[in-house]
């Protein structure tokens, strides 16, 4: 357990994180705490357990982008972070940050995180001349329907306007039929009387 004051480091990262693999890079943040520790700053590393044997990553540094890997280090805030670049399907795997302040005795001077695990979907994303095709395709049937659409509307007014005017008509063909058979019942009144009342 070490001695009562001893350096004593605890180290926090994410245990989980999912990425597409079309995904340019990933990053891996890990934070850790120092109590008790000589004031020099500590040592990170990086390693990674996947379907193959334990792997150290970065030993070198990786301080360029151009690096399968990228190591920014924030050591006077106790922060660092690893960086995966080019991301693959052969990149999920565990990966365990680790921090040492090599001078200090104890077993707790060197701590490593609990590991996050990464996870890279191989999910095939459809080829930009696919994509071109299928927009254009989307348009012209976005046109199409909206050109139906109008179509049917137009179609729908003249229809109502058609069946209105018919319907006026027929109104005022009632109306001239039953004037005309007014005007009929009023001419036979009118000659039954004249004839009662003309002398015979």
């Amino acid at each position: 357990a070490g001695a009562v004051g001893a350096c004593t480091v605890s180290i926090t990262q994410p245990h989980y994180l999912e990425v597409d693999y079309t995904q340019k890079a990933v990053t891996i943040e890990c934070t850790f705490s120092a109590t008790g520790c000589p004031s020099a700053l500590p040592t990170s590393l990086w390693f990674r357990y996947g379907a193959r044997q334990p792997e150290n990553l970065c030993l070198s540094g990786c301080r360029s982008e151009a690096d399968k890997f990228t190591v920014r280090e924030t050591l006077a805030e106790n922060q660092v972070s690893l960086t995966v670049n080019r991301v693959t399907a052969n990149d999920s795997a565990i990966y365990i940050c680790g921090i040492a302040f090599a001078n200090a005795p104890g077993p707790r001077a060197k701590q490593t995180g609990g590991g996050t695990t990464l996870v890279v979907r191989e999910i095939k994303l459809l080829s930009k001349e696919v994509q071109s095709f299928l927009i254009a395709l989307l348009s012209l049937l976005s046109i199409y329907i909206i050109g139906v659409c109008v179509i049917f509307i137009l179609f729908y007014k003249s229809k109502s306007n058609t069946l209105r005017n018919k319907e006026t008509k027929e109104d005022s063909q009632k109306k001239k039929s039953a004037r005309r058979i007014f005007q009929e019942i009023a001419q036979e009144l009118y000659h039954k009387r004249y004839v009662e009342t003309s002398p015979q």
